[in-house]
């Protein structure tokens, strides 16, 4: 890219899940200019869905000025989501369409305020396919459930 060089935050995240609902962890990679941060955790009782969220989230949560964002992950439910579905189920005041309420409101309205001073472009990859980063980030998810089985 030549003119504007505005560099890009890229983000990659996973979540896991043995049993759903069970112990759950989440992965997340950051990069900038070359740098790369890797992040994870888990709770003892949760969703494979809430761990995809709370990859994003955490990730989120780690920058310290808004930026331009490129989020990849293996989640439809995050992607669409985010892009989707969250700005109706605000209108119709966190009702689904079936009219029950959305599922992980709290983290949504968490990734929607933490994503609020960026511009996020949201990126799907198909999970275990060979993605080196989605490949990283589920091994990351993997290894923190682990931490919360014991």
């Amino acid at each position: 890219m030549t003119g504007n060089s505005e560099k890009v935050m890229e983000i990659f995240t996973d979540g896991a899940c043995s049993g759903n609902p069970g112990p759950g962890g989440y992965g997340a990679l950051l990069r900038y200019g070359g740098v790369t941060k890797e992040i994870s955790g888990c709770e003892r009782q949760t969703t494979n869905n809430r761990m995809e969220m709370m990859a994003v989230i955490e990730a989120l949560r780690h920058l310290k000025r808004p930026c331009k964002i490129i989020v990849t992950t293996d989640s439809q439910y995050v992607m669409k989501g985010m892009t989707l579905w969250i700005h109706g189920w605000i209108k119709k005041n966190w009702q689904n369409s079936q009219k029950k309420p959305v599922l992980n409101k709290d983290l949504w309205e968490e990734m929607l305020k933490l994503s609020q001073p960026h511009k996020i472009q949201w990126k799907w990859v198909k999970g275990h396919q060979g993605h080196s980063e989605n490949e990283r980030c589920d091994a990351l998810a993997r290894e923190a459930l682990e931490k919360c089985k014991s």
